[in-house]
């Protein structure tokens, strides 16, 4: 039976993968072709200089990746479950309920999150070829919410469009429209190092917040 369900979630989500981190690893190499460029003429120092004192963040353009990714697979992975209520389908298979949405979740979160650490690994390896350590650790640091804003995305996701309840529904796209743009606040590269392991945690309880909306789906409330 988990087997089935894993098989299932990977023919929905598998092109839309791989098609996403194409995507992301063509925006890095951008990043990286651009890069080399501006030191070719500006001279390493100058450029080192700009991105240590004067703020420049060349990683900038990779700020909407992450989040782009976590709406695509959310998106991918649950709205042909509500074309005519085809997770009620899922509901009557001999496994509990809720222990089928954490598998779907946990299966979509699992592939999303072994993009994000390809493109994320790339990152410091090609970072570290044109940069200090102090330029690339500050690079990562800031990097991580973006990442974590991605994968908050994807639950936040799933939780509004799995929701049956128009009012709920709107409630959460409304909560996530406040929520997620913490996760993208302008600020110096490293900033928001104090609040990783905050941010971090709130991901990892927005998790299990595909239970509320798959069990008014289950009453059938409307």
């Amino acid at each position: 039976m988990f087997k089935g369900i894993i098989f299932k979630e990977w023919i929905k989500l598998r092109w839309f993968l791989v098609i996403y981190a194409v995507f992301a690893l063509l925006d890095l190499g951008y990043i990286f072709l651009k890069v080399r460029h501006d030191i070719i003429f500006n001279e390493a120092n100058s450029y080192w200089y700009g991105v240590l004192f004067m703020g420049h963040q060349y990683f900038r353009f990779l700020k909407y990746i992450p989040l782009a990714g976590g709406i695509v697979v959310a998106v991918a992975q649950f709205f042909p479950e509500t074309v005519n209520k085809r997770i009620k389908l899922t509901f009557h298979l001999p496994r509990k309920e809720d222990a089928m949405l954490l598998t779907m979740t946990g299966y979509g979160a699992t592939c999303l999150l072994v993009v994000y650490l390809l493109v994320f690994g790339l990152f410091l390896l090609l970072s570290a070829l044109f940069f200090p350590a102090e330029i690339t650790s500050a690079a990562a640091l800031s990097l991580t919410p973006w990442f974590l804003a991605g994968m908050a995305a994807y639950f936040l996701g799933a939780l509004i469009i799995l929701e049956p309840v128009w009012l709920y529904r709107f409630l959460y796209l409304v909560a996530a429209g406040a929520f997620v743009p913490f996760f993208l606040k302008a600020g110096v590269s490293g900033s928001y190092a104090p609040l990783l392991v905050p941010l971090a945690i709130l991901v990892a309880l927005l998790s299990i917040s595909l239970l509320f909306s798959g069990y008014r789906f289950r009453k059938g409330e409307m």
